[in-house]
C-alpha cells in the first residue's frame, strides 16, 4: 500500500461504490465514540466493558491513539471508538466523532463540566451526533450528581428530567454500578437511528489509525460502515490504494 495510507485523517472507500437496494439491508452495529475532558474516566469505562486493561499501557494513562472495539450486549454488537483524551489530540477527537454513529459524552462526578467537555459537546453539536451522557466516578467522595446536570445545563445540554430530552446514566468503573443501563440507552439510541448496511456490495468506511512495520508493512484499523471486506480485495483512499492481505 501506499506510505499516505498511515494518514489518520483519510476516509477511505472501495474502489466500487454501489447504491444498496433497500431489500438487502439489514441491521448494523452502531459505532460509539467516547468524549469527555482528560481523566474524566473513558479509557476505564471502556476497560470495565471489555474487560481488558488498556489504560496501564497508555502513557501516563492518557488514551494516545485512535482504537475500535467491539462487544456484544443483549444479543446485540456494539463497536466502541476510544477517542485520545489529552488536549494535544483534539483533531483526533474530531474524527472519532465524524466517523461514530453515536457518542458516549463522559462527564466525572466529582469535577463536572470542564473545558474539553465543552470542546466535546461543540463537536458532537457540528458533527450532528446523537449522544448519551455517562457521569462516571459516582463511588468517589465529592461525586455530585446534581453539580454535573447544572454544569451540563449552563452548557446547554439538559438532561432528561432536567428539561431536556438527553439520555444519561451515573456509572462506575470500579463497580460496573450502571453500565449494564448505559449500554441499554446506546442500543436503544441505536434503534432509533435505524443503522444498516447491505452485506452484498464492496465495503466503504474508515481508517482509525495505521502503522508501518517491518514484517507486515502498513497495518491499518478500519471501521465498515458498509458492504463486506474480503482477503484480497483493493481498497482505495483520496491518495492511496493497496490489496487486503491480512484480515484480523
Amino acid at each position: 500500500m501506499a506510505q499516505n495510507l498511515a494518514n489518520l485523517s483519510i476516509k477511505w472507500y472501495s474502489l466500487a461504490v454501489m447504491e444498496s437496494p433497500k431489500k438487502n439491508l439489514i441491521e448494523r452495529p452502531p459505532v460509539v465514540a467516547v468524549l469527555g475532558h482528560v481523566d474524566h474516566g473513558k479509557t476505564s469505562l471502556l476497560d470495565f466493558i471489555r474487560k481488558s486493561n488498556v489504560a496501564t499501557r497508555e502513557a501516563g494513562g492518557i488514551t494516545q491513539a485512535i482504537s475500535a472495539y467491539e462487544i456484544t450486549h443483549q444479543g446485540k454488537r456494539i463497536t466502541f471508538i476510544d477517542t485520545p483524551g489529552h488536549e494535544a489530540f483534539s483533531s483526533m477527537r474530531s474524527r472519532g466523532a465524524r466517523i461514530a454513529d453515536l457518542a458516549i459524552l463522559v462527564v466525572a462526578a466529582d469535577e463536572g463540566v470542564k473545558p474539553q467537555t465543552v470542546e466535546s459537546i461543540q463537536i458532537l453539536r457540528d458533527s450532528k451526533t446523537p449522544f448519551v451522557v455517562a457521569v462516571t466516578k459516582i463511588d468517589k467522595p465529592g461525586a455530585n450528581l446534581e453539580r454535573v446536570k447544572s454544569d451540563l445545563a449552563a452548557a446547554d445540554v439538559l438532561l432528561e428530567g432536567y428539561g431536556g430530552q438527553v439520555s444519561f446514566q451515573p456509572v462506575s468503573s470500579k463497580t460496573g454500578e450502571g453500565i449494564s443501563d448505559l449500554l441499554d440507552l446506546l442500543l436503544l439510541a441505536a434503534e432509533v437511528e435505524q443503522l444498516t448496511y447491505d452485506p452484498s456490495v464492496s465495503a466503504s468506511g474508515f481508517v482509525l489509525e495505521s502503522r508501518q512495520t517491518a514484517k507486515r508493512g502498513i497495518e491499518a484499523v478500519l471501521v465498515v460502515k458498509n458492504g463486506t471486506l474480503k482477503f484480497g480485495d483493493t481498497i482505495a483512499t483520496p491518495t492511496a490504494k493497496g490489496k487486503v492481505k491480512v484480515l484480523e
